[in-house]
C-alpha cells in the first residue's frame, strides 16, 4: 500500500510538470524560470542536509552528482520547457517523455544486468505506440515545416538527457545520502539553466501571482518531491519498471491541458493515451 501511495504521487507530481511550463509562458522565459527553481530547490536541501548533518559527496564524486542533476533536470527541463514556449502543446511534450522508460530498459539491462520478460518488452512497445498516435497528429499539424521538425528533435534529445540521468542514479551514486545527492544534483541542474538563460539571452520575469505559485510549486513538488521520488523508486528497484510509471503522467497532463487551457484532444490521441496506458499496466506486471 505504502508504494501504491508513492508511485500515485509521484505520477500526479510529474504529470504537473509541463503544465507549469505551458502556465509560466506568458510570465517568464523558461530557463530563467527553471533557473529561480533549481536554485530554490537547492538551497532548500542544503538547509536539510545541514540540519540533518548527512555526509556530502566530496571530489570526482560532487562532480558525478552535478553532472547527473545537469541531465535529469537541467538539460532535461531545458529543452523541454523550450518546446512548449515554442508552442508544443503540454500534453505531448509530457507523452513525449515516455519514451524513456524504453531507453531506459534498453541500456538497463546491458549496464546493470537488469532483465524484463516479454510481457513487460511488450509493455514498453505498447506504450512508444501509443507515443507515435499522440505526436502524429502534431507533427501533421506543422505541415512538416523544418521549424516543427526542430522542436520536436529538441523535444527528444531531452527525453535522452533524463535517460542518461535517471541511467545515472544505479551508478556510484547511489550509495550518498538523498538529501545531499539532491542539493548536489540540483545546483547541477542550476548550472545548465543559467548557461541556457545567458547562451539564448532570456530575462523576461513578470512577477504575477501565477509566477510565484508556479515557482513554488517546482521548488518543492517538482524538483523538491517528484524528482526525489524518481531517484529513490531508481536505487530502490529496477531502473525500467520505476521509470515504467512515466506512461501514466501523459493522460493525466492531457487531461489537466484540458481544463486548465482547454487543449484539446483528437481521436487518434485518446487511442494513444489508451494504448500507453495498457503499455504501463503489462510493463509493470512484467
Amino acid at each position: 500500500m505504502f508504494m501504491f501511495l508513492i508511485a500515485a504521487a509521484f505520477v500526479f507530481l510529474w504529470s504537473t510538470g509541463f503544465i507549469v511550463a505551458r502556465a509560466i509562458t506568458p510570465y517568464v522565459d523558461p530557463n530563467l524560470y527553471l533557473l529561480a527553481r533549481f536554485s530554490g530547490t537547492a538551497l532548500l536541501f542544503v538547509a536539510i542536509a545541514w540540519m540533518a548533518r548527512v555526509n556530502w559527496p566530496r571530489g570526482r564524486d560532487a562532480a558525478r552528482h552535478l553532472c547527473a542533476g545537469a541531465l535529469l533536470q537541467g538539460v532535461y527541463l531545458g529543452a523541454g520547457y523550450w518546446a512548449v514556449a515554442q508552442g508544443m502543446g503540454a500534453g505531448v511534450m509530457a507523452l513525449l517523455g515516455a519514451l524513456q522508460p524504453l531507453l531506459t530498459a534498453a541500456i538497463a539491462a546491458p549496464l546493470f544486468g537488469e532483465r524484463l520478460s516479454r510481457r513487460a518488452w511488450t509493455g514498453l512497445a505498447l506504450g512508444l505506440a501509443g507515443v507515435a498516435l499522440v505526436l502524429a497528429p502534431k507533427i501533421a499539424a506543422g505541415g512538416g515545416h523544418d521549424s516543427q521538425w526542430f522542436v520536436v528533435i529538441v523535444a527528444v534529445l531531452a527525453v535522452v538527457a533524463i535517460t542518461a540521468g535517471t541511467l545515472y542514479q544505479k551508478t556510484s551514486l547511489a550509495q550518498a545520502d538523498i538529501r545531499s545527492a539532491s542539493a548536489l544534483q540540483n545546483i547541477g541542474a542550476a548550472l545548465v539553466a543559467g548557461a541556457l538563460v545567458w547562451a539564448l539571452g532570456e530575462h523576461r520575469f513578470v512577477a504575477s501571482t501565477v509566477t510565484w505559485i508556479s515557482l513554488a510549486w517546482g521548488v518543492v513538488m517538482l524538483s523538491g518531491v517528484a524528482t526525489t521520488l524518481l531517484v529513490w523508486m531508481v536505487r530502490r528497484g529496477d531502473a525500467s519498471r520505476a521509470t515504467a510509471l512515466l506512461f501514466l503522467a501523459p493522460p493525466l497532463a492531457a487531461l489537466e491541458s484540458y481544463v486548465a487551457f482547454g487543449e484539446t484532444l483528437g481521436t487518434l490521441q485518446i487511442m494513444g493515451f489508451g494504448v500507453a496506458l495498457a503499455g504501463v499496466l503489462l510493463a509493470r506486471a512484467g
